[in-house]
């Protein structure tokens, strides 16, 4: 049985970083993942690719609203985070290989 983080995980797949083309799981942007049943919380810590990431504020937005539609009674933090800096190594093999296809 998969469980509620694996779940939000996977949801959040759906989210794709629009210049590279490679959603933000395999692309290492999400860091961690807190969900709360009894308090009805999610809370999101991620980062960007450059702090000056032009489509940064899009990718947090597609966040909080991919989640909101799924976890419609829940309160959704978005924490965004430089530390860890990030880099390819945070990469899934499945995003570097996509990387690798661009």
């Amino acid at each position: 049985m998969q469980t509620e983080n694996a779940k939000i995980y996977e949801t959040l797949r759906t989210v794709f970083d629009p210049e590279l083309g490679i959603n933000i799981v395999d692309l290492g942007l999400v860091l961690k993942v807190d969900y709360n049943h009894e308090q009805k919380t999610i809370d999101i810590a991620m980062t960007l690719t450059t702090p000056e990431c032009p489509m940064g504020e899009a990718i947090v937005d597609n966040v909080y609203e991919i989640l909101a539609d799924t976890y419609p009674f829940f309160n959704i933090t978005i924490h965004l985070v430089w530390e860890p800096e990030w880099s390819v190594e945070h990469m899934t093999p499945e995003g570097r290989r996509m990387l690798s296809n661009l």
